[in-house]
C-alpha cells in the first residue's frame, strides 16, 4: 500500500470510529499501538508508563475522533501530537511524584489496587496536590512549578527568580515538606478560612 493509500485508510478509520465503530478503533490500534508505544518508552525511559500513554491516547481517539480534520492534518501527525501531550503531562506527575518522594509508596501499592480503586486514587491525589500547591506561599509555589512542571535546575531557577541559589534550594525544601504533608493528611480536611497564605518576605 502506498504513503497515500496508508493515509486514506487511516482518515477511513477515523471517520468509522467517530461513528462508533469499534472494529475500526481496533485495526487504528493494531496499525500505529506499537510505534506509538516505542515512541513513549523512548521519551518516558520505561515502557510501564508509555502502555499508559498509548491506552490514553486512544481513549482521546475514541472520544474525540470526530474532532480530526484530514485537510488540517495527517492522522499520524494528530496521533502523535496526543502522545507527545500525554507524555508531557505524565514526565510532570512523575517529576512532582518524584520531587515528592512518593513514588515508592506508589509502587507499594499499585499491585494490590483494582483498577477502579487505583483511578479513584490518583483522582484524589491530583486534587490533594492543586489544593495543597494553593495553600503554598506564592514563591514557594513558583519554584516547586519551575522544578516540576518547566524542570528547571536549581541554577536556572534562581535566575527566573532573581534570588540566590541557596534561597531556591530553602524554598524547594520547604515547599516539598508543606505539600507532601498535605497530600498524606486525611482529606476530609477543609482549607483554612483565611485562604491561601501569603508571602511574608522574600527567603
Amino acid at each position: 500500500m502506498t504513503r497515500s493509500g496508508e493515509t486514506d485508510e487511516d482518515d477511513h478509520l477515523l471517520a468509522r470510529i467517530a461513528a462508533g465503530d469499534r472494529a475500526a478503533l481496533a485495526r487504528l490500534i493494531d496499525r500505529h499501538g506499537r510505534g506509538l508505544r516505542i515512541f513513549a518508552a523512548r521519551f518516558l525511559g520505561g515502557n510501564a508508563d508509555a502502555e499508559d500513554v498509548v491506552q490514553d491516547v486512544f481513549v482521546a481517539v475514541w472520544k474525540h475522533a470526530h474532532r480530526f480534520d484530514p485537510l488540517r492534518a495527517r492522522a499520524t501527525t494528530w496521533l502523535y501530537r496526543i502522545a507527545a501531550n500525554r507524555c508531557i503531562d505524565m514526565r510532570r506527575r512523575r517529576n512532582l511524584r518524584a520531587f515528592l518522594g512518593l513514588e515508592d509508596v506508589q509502587e507499594s501499592l499499585a499491585d494490590d489496587r483494582p483498577d477502579a480503586e487505583a483511578h479513584v486514587s490518583a483522582r484524589a491525589e491530583i486534587s490533594a496536590v492543586r489544593q495543597g500547591l494553593l495553600l503554598l506561599p506564592a514563591r514557594q509555589r513558583m519554584a516547586l512549578l519551575l522544578r516540576v512542571v518547566a524542570d528547571f535546575d536549581v541554577p536556572s531557577i534562581a535566575e527566573v527568580m532573581g534570588t540566590s541559589r541557596g534561597s531556591v534550594e530553602q524554598l524547594l525544601v520547604r515547599a516539598r515538606r508543606s505539600l507532601r504533608g498535605h497530600i498524606e493528611k486525611p482529606q476530609n480536611d477543609t482549607m483554612p478560612t483565611g485562604g491561601p497564605h501569603r508571602d511574608t518576605g522574600r527567603v
